[in-house]
């Protein structure tokens, strides 16, 4: 049955008013033995102090409509009807606002702007609301709720939570969320009301964890408004350790993402760093290969999500073979058809490549057309590791740097173990040395154009996680990536990988302070006087060729 208090005072609304002015007088912590029919009358009393009391009070009730009712309050949707004085919940649809009754939950019809009265809230009253939100949740069978409780917990620093913190605690199960739950406390403590000794003790346990909002708190803590000094000082001498611990955390976040850049310019780079090193070619159209790569896992992804729904997380398998067997036949095509024609010519070869990425760039537009294409992520490479330092190295992105050291350690194994990789390095060394021991400088030529064509259609693969697959994915790796092959050295693989992996960390290392494009410039400018001292790079082949 709707509640009359409004309007028409009843007996349950006296009682009420009589708790919350007891409560507000002698500071007790609201009554257990209140009902949520008793309760919900605060909420909508004149004084914001007032109705801070009554959220407390409609809290301690336990029922199970105080959340929704105190969310509702927090989000504004918390109103009184004018006509009758109930207390409803608006959802505002059209003109009119959807109401439900806050008592019971039921429908109760509609009602226009002019016939409700919002329950205000200001921003001490939201914090006491979100203290109350959070106190509700901390021993829901949720762990996720019981994770946004501790945060909000935390940020609100109310005592009377504290109960219910302990309570949490000492069921709590999970080490991470118990974790929580003991910082929560330790905020809740830091609180003025609290003995010396207890808040010292709980400073010394916020400064066990490098976290940035317990940083922000021990900084509040160490401000000349802390009126103990000896609060104050064991606060800054946390606050110095707590940063300390984010600046090693932070570093260490900064390496991992340069790292990242680094395997992926690896990636992009490493297929180049072969025909270069070994042919001389500068392939403009290098870019457009990595994009047939992605373009390849987008449509085995397509064939599985038809034919095959059920190993969608299995596509990746499949589209690394698919891309390098695709990348690789275009390039032995491309070889054979224009490259073959213009070895010593690298202007005309550099022309010719430039005007094969505008056809392929044409191509891919006109059977996949011009809009991004989506390349899903297999559910094992979805999510991320997070350690409580607030650290997070994604799954896909820590994938793409052991894939990146496989692909080089198998190129390796090519280059030393195999017969192609044999010919390949004497051709590097002495073509004509290697013509006249009978070696076929042509087919090599092909072979090896091929083999890096088709580990740049590889790369698609990966660059299709982390990026977008359209027909200008390759050309924001080309530049990067010929920076690469010039800065550790042409034809060396060893070089490729420090180089790639050096300007991902130096380029991580600049942006913060110079911005990513102004980070990309002083990069190439780096590297330009770097090779104007050591022409060949980081690490120069070794040969006759090299040396001649």
């Amino acid at each position: 049955m709707p509640t009359r208090g409004f309007a028409l005072p009843s007996l349950a609304a006296v009682f009420s008013c009589i708790a919350i002015v007891a409560i507000v007088a002698g500071g007790a912590p609201a009554s257990h033995a209140a009902t949520l029919d008793e309760a919900i009358q605060g909420l909508s009393a004149k004084s914001y102090k007032d109705r801070a009391v009554g959220v407390e009070v409609l809290a301690a009730t336990g029922h199970p409509r105080t959340i929704p009712i105190l969310e509702a309050m927090a989000k504004g949707q918390l109103f009184v009807r004018k006509a009758d004085g109930v207390l409803v919940i608006g959802h505002k649809t059209g003109k009119v606002y959807s109401l439900t009754n806050a008592l019971d939950g039921s429908a109760v019809g509609d009602a226009r702007k002019k016939e409700l009265k919002k329950v205000k809230v200001n921003n001490r009253l939201r914090g006491v609301i979100k203290a109350a939100l959070g106190g509700l949740t901390l021993l829901s069978d949720d762990p996720d709720q019981r994770e946004e409780a501790a945060a909000a917990v935390f940020a609100a620093r109310d005592a009377g939570a504290l109960e219910t913190v302990e309570q949490a605690i000492a069921r709590e199960e999970d080490p991470g969320l118990l974790d929580q739950l003991t910082l929560a406390k330790a905020a809740i403590e830091t609180n003025p009301d609290f003995p010396l000794d207890v808040r010292l003790a709980a400073v010394e346990r916020l400064s066990e964890s490098a976290l940035p909002e317990v940083r922000s708190l021990l900084a509040s803590l160490s401000q000349e408004s802390e009126p103990d000094a000896e609060v104050r000082a064991s606060a800054a001498e946390a606050l110095d350790a707590v940063e300390r611990d984010l600046a090693f955390w932070n570093l260490l976040g900064a390496i991992f993402q340069g790292l990242s850049l680094g395997s992926v310019l690896l990636l992009a780079a490493v297929g180049l760093a072969i025909t270069f090193g070994v042919m001389g070619v500068i392939n403009m159209a290098h870019g457009e290969l990595v994009m047939l790569g992605a373009y390849t896992t987008y449509v085995v992804q397509q064939l599985f999500r038809d034919f095959a729904p059920g190993g969608l997380d299995y596509s990746l398998a499949v589209a690394v073979p698919a891309a390098f067997l695709v990348a690789g036949a275009a390039g032995v095509a491309i070889e054979r058809s224009v490259i073959r024609w213009l070895y010593g010519r690298p202007f005309e070869t550099l022309l010719a490549t430039w005007g094969l990425s505008l056809i392929l760039q044409q191509l891919v537009r006109t059977v996949f057309g011009p809009t991004n294409r989506e390349v899903s992520s297999p559910s094992w490479l979805s999510g991320a590791f997070e350690t409580a330092t607030g650290l997070v190295l994604p799954y896909n992105r820590v994938a793409i740097i052991i894939f990146s050291l496989l692909v080089v350690a198998g190129i390796a194994l090519v280059l030393r173990r195999t017969a192609l990789g044999l010919y390949m390095r004497a051709v590097t060394q002495n073509r004509s040395m290697a013509s006249s021991m009978g070696i076929r400088t042509g087919w090599v030529d092909a072979a090896t154009f091929g083999l890096g064509a088709g580990i740049a259609g590889v790369a698609g693969v990966a660059l299709s996680q982390i990026d977008n697959v359209s027909p200008n994915l390759g050309q924001a790796y080309i530049v990067d990536s010929f920076m690469v092959v010039v800065f550790g050295g042409v034809g060396n693989l060893w070089g490729t990988l420090v180089g790639a992996m050096s300007l991902g960390v130096i380029n991580k290392f600049l942006e913060p302070f110079a911005g990513a494009v102004l980070a990309k410039i002083l990069v190439l400018v780096a590297i330009i006087l770097f090779i104007q001292k050591r022409p060949r790079g980081l690490f120069a082949l070794k040969g006759r060729a090299a040396e001649s």
